[in-house]
């Protein structure tokens, strides 16, 4: 198997990843609410990270698919932990599809996107995934 990634514990509560290819780093620190500074990503923060990106990947290679071209969707996350264990407990996205004009159907395939992309079939069934989408229905 060929390695993809180097990650080191830094000291700290501290990591850094290295993505082999691109030579990309990613440094992360555990929260402040977990005995961290909170002064770059934490674990948790990457999996909503990963989340997000994924639905954007999916639905882009989607309207690719179909032909279309879609410009800049923005999106805000949070996400809410639990205790008992430490865990995520909730993601929220709230997307600004600032002028890409989506119909009713669009929406609904982005809604399924949001349910079925591969890291969302990655998470624990009991995070709750909530999105602004079906606002935007009407």
């Amino acid at each position: 198997m060929e390695k993809k990634y180097d990650i080191n514990y830094l000291g700290d509560l501290r990591c850094e990843a290295l993505h082999i290819k691109s030579n990309t780093l990613i440094e992360t620190d555990a929260p402040t609410d977990n005995n961290g500074k909170g002064e770059k990503f934490s674990p948790t923060d990457l999996v909503a990270t990963a989340l997000v990106t994924c639905i954007l990947t999916v639905v882009g290679i989607h309207f690719e698919q179909e032909g279309r071209k879609i410009s800049e969707i923005k999106c805000e996350v949070n996400k809410v932990m639990a205790s008992n264990p430490r865990r995520i407990k909730e993601i929220s996205i709230q997307f600004d599809f600032g002028s890409n004009s989506f119909s009713h159907d669009d929406l609904r395939i982005i809604e399924e996107k949001v349910h079925h992309c591969p890291v969302t079939e990655s998470l624990a069934k009991d995070i709750i995934i909530s999105t602004n989408l079906k606002q935007l229905f009407y």
